[in-house]
Formats: C-alpha cells, sequence, structure tokens
C-alpha cells in the first residue's frame, strides 16, 4: 500500500492541545480569575488554564502576524510614495450558535489589549447588521433570521470597507438580545482602532452565500486572520438546548423579553422546542452556509464536550 498517496491532503498544520500549548513560549498571562468571569458566555465555565493553553499561544501568533502586516505595509507605502496611514488589523471569528464565539472573542480582545504592546482593540458582532424584526417579518425570513439573507450585507460590507480605509468614528447598529431586535437610534462607534475583531456567523461567508451582490465584495475581503471556532453538531445541539434551558429560567422570565412565553414551558416542552428550534433553524444553517465557510479560516479551534479546545489547526 502506498500510505504517501493515501495520506489526507490538508492545507493546515494540526496541533494537539499539549503541543499548541508549548507554543505560548514565557507569555505571561495578565487575566485574573475575576478579569474572566465578566467574559464568559452564558453557557461556558472556562478557567484560566485554558486562556493560558490556547489563548495565549494564539494572541502570541496574531501580535506576529500584525508586526508583520505594518511592514508590508510600510513596504507598499514607500513603493507609492505616500504618508503610511493607519490601517487596523481585522481579525474574524466564524462558527456555529452556541458554539462560544463570543467569549474566544472577549477573551482574545482582552489578551491582544494588554499585550506589551499597547493597542486599542474594539470588538463588534456582526448580529447588529441583521435586518430588523420588522423587515424580516414583512420579507417573511423570521424563520430564516441569522442565514445569508437575513442580513444588510452591504451595510456590514460598508462598515467593514470604512474600518479599513482608516476612516474616524464608524457606528454599527446595536442588537438586542432580549428583544430580538436591533436597537432604534443606538449605535457602537469604532474609532480607527489598531485592531478590529468582527465575531459573526457569517464573516467567512462569500458568493457562494450572497448570489445577488452587486460589487462581489465580501467581508472576508477586508479580514486579516480569520478563526474558525468548530465543534461536531451532536455537542452545538446540546449546548444550544441547555443554553435554551439557562434562558428560560433567566432572560425569558423578563417580560420584556421577545422569547417570554418560553418561560411557560414545562422542562420537557422546553426541551422539545430547542430541540425543533435547532434542527429546522440553526442545524440546518450550520449545515448549508457556516460550516461550509471553515475551510477557508487561517485558524480553527476544535472543541470537546466541555468546551475546552482538543485541537488547534493553523494554515500553513
Amino acid at each position: 500500500m502506498n500510505l504517501q498517496k493515501n495520506k489526507k491532503i490538508t492545507p493546515f498544520l494540526t496541533f494537539e492541545r499539549n503541543q499548541w500549548a508549548e507554543l505560548r513560549k514565557s507569555v505571561p498571562l495578565k487575566l485574573t480569575e475575576q478579569d474572566l468571569k465578566p467574559l464568559l458566555g452564558f453557557n461556558e465555565d472556562l478557567s484560566l488554564d485554558e486562556v493560558s493553553t490556547i489563548y495565549l499561544p494564539l494572541a502570541r501568533l496574531i501580535n506576529y502576524y500584525i508586526d508583520e502586516n505594518l511592514k508590508r505595509q510600510q513596504v507598499l507605502h514607500k513603493f507609492l510614495d505616500v504618508a503610511s496611514p493607519k490601517v487596523p488589523y481585522i481579525i474574524s471569528i466564524a462558527g456555529s450558535v452556541s458554539v462560544g464565539k463570543s467569549t474566544s472573542a472577549r477573551i482574545l480582545q482582552a489578551l491582544l489589549s494588554n499585550w506589551p504592546e499597547e493597542r486599542k482593540v474594539s470588538l463588534i458582532t456582526t448580529d447588529g447588521f441583521l435586518y430588523p424584526l420588522a423587515t424580516l417579518e414583512e420579507k417573511s425570513l423570521l424563520k430564516r433570521k441569522g442565514f445569508p439573507e437575513s442580513y444588510d450585507i452591504q451595510s456590514l460590507i460598508r462598515f467593514v470597507s470604512d474600518i479599513k480605509s482608516g476612516k474616524r468614528q464608524v457606528k454599527a447598529p446595536i442588537y438586542s438580545h432580549l428583544t430580538y431586535d436591533i436597537i432604534p437610534d443606538q449605535f457602537n462607534e469604532v474609532d480607527q482602532p489598531d485592531i478590529l475583531i468582527l465575531e459573526g456567523l457569517n464573516v467567512l461567508q462569500t458568493g457562494m452565500n450572497y448570489p445577488a451582490s452587486p460589487h462581489n465584495v465580501f467581508v472576508s475581503d477586508f479580514v486579516d486572520f480569520s478563526i474558525y471556532v468548530d465543534a461536531d453538531e451532536d455537542l452545538l445541539k446540546k449546548w444550544y438546548i441547555n443554553r435554551f434551558l439557562k434562558f428560560r429560567r433567566s432572560a425569558f422570565s423578563d417580560p420584556n423579553s421577545y422569547f417570554h412565553h418560553f418561560s411557560q414551558l414545562s422542562e420537557q416542552e422546553a426541551i422539545s422546542t430547542a430541540s425543533t428550534i435547532w434542527d429546522e433553524i440553526n442545524g440546518l444553517n450550520l449545515r448549508q452556509n457556516i460550516l461550509p465557510s471553515r475551510e477557508r479560516a487561517n485558524l480553527i479551534l476544535v472543541k470537546g464536550d466541555d468546551h475546552a479546545i482538543q485541537t488547534v489547526k493553523l494554515r500553513k
């Protein structure tokens, strides 16, 4: 048998957890348990060991990439004989609903903000670029929320383009998970950061997902380093159901919550409802639109049952 012939071809280097941890080298961890708590997602309980093992080596790698990016910019500006404008470094974090993208983004923001080189790090989620609830209802897209057609993709691309162009005080709409809608007349303002972390389901998606795009330009065209947070679908579904049950006992009980009616469900009814939502919406979106974009990432973080990252895949 020709083993070389049967060896899987991959553009990634694969690191087991302990191998990746060694790449931290001597980088100190400045976060404390107290710092970590506000960064965790509703359904996660990551430790400082996870930060040290996975995210410190990643922050170290990204800082090397940023240094090289700055050198390339200097070369280009020297060639063009123009002044060097401030061009933010954009990191995108993609992955399924309930995989923990937001937690990864917040931890990375905290680490990159506290690196020896002082850098301004902004974090924006693409949820703010979903169409308002009224528009989704008008377009009969309520059950397609999170699918490509539910986003104002041209506004999102314009936002990322303006950031990359070095514009001042670029505004991003704010999404409320309580009301399940865009908050009218409220914005997050991004003002020339050194690094922008952009987190969302759709940050790696391209023309396959947005065939009607008039400019054939996509979010990923402006991204310098992309991360995909991965896990088996059976784990994702289990985490989604567990999160739904926790929300049922907390956020859903708020009368202002869009999902307040779910708080009246029995536990078994809640499990059945969450399972159906996963199968008909989130799982379907994962298989059709999110998972196919995974191999386009520069780095893939593969989670195990306890939300801990077991494997890291780095593009060669």
